[in-house]
């Protein structure tokens, strides 16, 4: 594994070169939804995944709200696309305000609709309340991940957070958490979205260090609006850097300045992990293609030929 100072001097490198002079287009990546709540958000979400389906994703993974508030509108999402497309879905499962019993259901419901990668996760209690586990539950995501696997032979994604989880100790009890989930069975990490490549590096050389092997894949969120991104960074404990709180002043009432602005700065810091060394990405939508797709261009991927339905 590259070390820390290795990636940061590679970056500071690439950094003196030509704007993505040296992307090869070798990147894989992967896409978030969440479900939609009306028939106007359906459209949008099929509209945006029809957009991205042709970038040829590893996955697309779609968010479980919380206490499984959207466990209905997950499961149909995820199961239509298991259905119609040749992109694996993964499906959000967390363990809040449910027994192991229904957890084990959704889980099995899941397998039988074709559904073979599930993002493990512990969840948040509805309202911000402090997190606390179901009497009948599982208790934090290993023992989701270990729940899940004694079920079937799952793929399983876990969360990581680059600047440690807000309910964390310090930074060493969150790699050990992670390092948990690992042993569980996880097979990868995505990681909450950051806007600093080397508090990535870094957390990535941490948890190499740690005894973590398996991929992590970097969570990327192209902000276009501050207000809302601040308010899911104080959720997740997310730092937004002063400078680009600064370059979005004065765009309000430009919405396409403002994407414009969103899709450099985000390219610019995957441009920047690519440097370190990263290959993998995985971008929360907000179920908009755009800036995605934008980025993923910069990136230098294309997309391949369209994508067939499957079979029924």
């Amino acid at each position: 594994m590259t070390s820390t100072l290795d990636s940061l001097a590679e970056a500071r490198r690439a950094a003196a070169s030509p704007l993505f002079a040296d992307l090869a287009g070798d990147i894989g990546v992967s896409f978030e939804f969440f479900p939609p709540k009306t028939e106007k958000m359906e459209a949008q979400l099929w509209e945006t995944f029809h957009t991205l389906e042709p970038l040829a994703p590893r996955f697309v993974s779609v968010t479980y709200g919380a206490g499984g508030s959207t466990r209905e509108r997950t499961h149909a999402t995820v199961a239509r696309i298991a259905k119609e497309s040749p992109v694996p879905p993964a499906a959000h499962l967390t363990c809040v305000e449910a027994s192991r019993e229904e957890i084990d259901a959704v889980a099995r419901a899941y397998w039988d609709a074709g559904v073979r990668h599930i993002v493990a996760l512990r969840g948040d209690v509805p309202g911000g309340e402090p997190y606390r586990a179901h009497p009948d539950g599982y208790a934090n995501a290993a023992e989701l991940v270990a729940g899940l696997k004694a079920i079937a032979p799952f793929d399983i994604s876990v969360a990581a957070y680059p600047e440690t989880h807000p309910d964390s100790d310090c930074p060493q009890a969150d790699l050990d958490n992670l390092k948990r989930k690992f042993d569980a069975g996880a097979t990868r990490a995505i990681t909450q979205f950051f806007f600093s490549p080397d508090a990535f590096l870094r957390f990535r050389d941490a948890a190499a260090a740690a005894g973590i092997d398996a991929p992590i894949l970097p969570g990327i969120l192209p902000v276009s609006n501050v207000s809302q991104t601040r308010r899911m960074a104080d959720m997740c404990g997310t730092s937004i850097p002063a400078w680009m709180v600064s370059i979005f002043d004065g765009l309000d009432d430009h919405p396409a300045a403002r994407q414009l602005v969103a899709a450099t700065i985000a390219a610019e810091l995957c441009r920047r992990l690519y440097a370190g060394g990263v290959r993998d990405f995985h971008f929360y939508t907000l179920n908009r293609a755009e800036l995605s797709y934008a980025i993923c261009h910069m990136l230098g991927l294309r997309p391949t030929a369209p994508a067939k339905e499957k079979a029924a």
